[in-house]
């Protein structure tokens, strides 16, 4: 033993390299055999796993131009993250975009800009911009809301976004004068440091959930009691990261903390699926908002991605008919947010948000609905010539997630899925989300919403106008290559495809042929 001892004392720093190399290359070749890379060319394979992991990183800082990127380009969250710091967010020398694109948005300016006086409250705040609208006015709620804001937070939960990124959000809007929508993850300590609240819930009725996993009443007109702040009520349909899609909260997932807010056991996977309980068509829809709106006082609105109109049109017409009905929509736009979902939905399932809320907007503008609702706009609209071109459209207020979370410290690693969140925004990590501070990330917060309006009102005036509510679908042209040039596949291919005879899902599991299997087969 001590000659062994003494022969491995004298092997040089070198010599324990090899040694391992060696041994990894044994490995390599006899006895993994997931990753073909590593067995045919060992040691130097894993260099190519190494690279694969670290290239959207490469991508992102060295190869990727200004204007290239996806979600949000490199212009885009450079001019949050300076508005958020308060720094210098102007461009020099011309812009560096195309803009012959398509899709480019032009905003015609008025000969003369609108003149604010000494005593216009733009002249005193000029970030003040609170919307044109009244939640909840047309249906003479107990408790109708005007927003303080145009642009609030969208919904995110706890659970989602960490602790200390959700109080960041909290803190912000409160600074800012806007509000902060949950998400449907229930009303945490979190979100009640003196903002504005949106209470939002979807299919898991997270906060107000009875044992069996029902929309409970109680819980909710209790929630409203104690809680002056929440302001209005949204019922989640669908969103655009996966529309008509559940979910399943992992047990390892549910803490205590999140276990009590979300009115769930600890430990126990929680599922929510596509479908609510409380509700199963469009007139049970309109019966439940109306009694959440009787019972809690609270104006109720509905969020959702924008597909098939039939069900969109006998919401409006059954509101015309009753005279009664959600008090605004949020419209989502399908190109995703900070929900994961499957490329296959995220990519597909649900229309960009410029097309699901045109064809929204013209059916209820169409049967004179538009007056009593207020719309809000949720899809990468957080940049003001993007705002003007929603306004215009018919919006009146937007809600912001990613652009909200870029202002406090998101670097866009898109990896929101992984609890891996390397700025801590969207991770459980106790360590990662300890590199924010709430106290900083809040006045950034408010200091990109304060910079957004004052950008926006600033637009406005150049337009000739007061108010973003007054644009015009006129005002705003754009580069043409939009839903009105698009095809469906029975124009573009000149067919039909022939219907295929369908019964229900159990017929087709107790199929005799299911998987192969015939029971009269010799």
């Amino acid at each position: 033993m001590s000659d062994l001892l003494d022969f491995m004392s004298n092997i040089p720093w070198w010599g324990w390299v090899l040694i391992f190399l060696l041994l990894v290359a044994i490995r390599d070749i006899f006895f993994q055999k997931a990753h073909t890379i590593s067995h045919n060319y060992p040691i130097v394979g894993h260099l190519r796993y190494w690279l694969e992991s670290i290239g959207p990183e490469m991508r992102q800082y060295f190869v990727a131009n200004n204007r290239e990127e996806l979600p949000f380009n490199r212009i885009e969250r450079s001019w949050i993250y300076a508005s958020a710091k308060k720094e210098n967010n102007y461009e020099g020398f011309g812009t560096d975009r195309d803009i012959y694109e398509h899709q480019h948005i032009f905003i015609n300016n008025a000969m003369m800009p609108f003149k604010i006086n000494e005593n216009h409250p733009n002249t005193i705040d000029k970030s003040f911009l609170p919307c044109a609208k009244v939640m909840g006015a047309y249906n003479k709620r107990k408790r109708p809301y005007r927003p303080k804001s145009v642009i609030n937070v969208s919904a995110m939960s706890f659970g989602s976004l960490s602790a200390k990124a959700v109080e960041s959000l909290n803190k912000g809007i409160k600074m800012a004068d806007a509000y902060h929508n949950t998400g449907e993850g229930g009303l945490s300590p979190y979100h009640s440091h003196g903002g504005d609240v949106v209470f939002h819930f979807g299919t898991g009725y997270f906060g107000v959930r009875s044992k069996d996993g029902s929309f409970s009443m109680e819980k909710m007109i209790k929630l409203v009691e104690e809680n002056p702040f929440i302001r209005a009520i949204e019922i989640k349909l669908s969103q655009g990261a996966k529309p008509g899609k559940g979910g399943v909260l992992p047990g390892a997932k549910i803490t205590k903390e999140i276990a009590q807010i979300r009115g769930v056991e600890v430990g126990k996977d929680v599922l929510s699926p596509p479908n609510h309980k409380a509700f199963s068509n469009v007139p049970e829809l309109l019966v439940f908002i109306e009694d959440i709106a009787e019972a809690t006082g609270l104006p109720v609105g509905i969020k959702a991605a924008i597909g098939k109109l039939g069900e969109w049109e006998e919401l409006a017409n059954l509101m015309l008919k009753t005279g009664k009905g959600p008090d605004f929509i949020t419209i989502d736009g399908g190109e995703g947010g900070t929900g994961a979902a499957p490329p296959s939905f995220a990519d597909h399932v649900s229309l960009p948000w410029v097309y699901g809320f045109s064809d929204l907007y013209k059916l209820f503008k169409n049967k004179d609905l538009t007056e009593r609702l207020v719309f809000i706009g949720s899809g990468k609209l957080g940049f003001p010539a993007k705002a003007a071109m929603a306004f215009a459209m018919g919006v009146d207020c937007i809600n912001v997630a990613r652009e909200a979370m870029l202002s406090i410290g998101c670097i866009q690693a898109q990896i929101c899925h992984t609890n891996r969140c390397p700025s801590g925004v969207a991770t459980q990590s106790k360590w990662l989300q300890n590199g924010i501070d709430p106290t900083l990330k809040s006045v950034r917060l408010a200091q990109y919403f304060q910079t957004f309006k004052k950008e926006l009102i600033e637009i406005t005036h150049a337009a000739g106008y007061e108010h973003p509510c007054q644009f015009k679908m006129t005002d705003i042209e754009m580069n043409v290559d939009d839903h009105n040039l698009s095809k469906e596949l029975s124009r573009a291919y000149m067919y039909n495809k022939t219907p295929v005879p369908f019964i229900n899902m159990q017929s087709l599991k107790d199929c005799v042929y299911l998987g192969g299997s015939n029971p009269n087969q010799i």
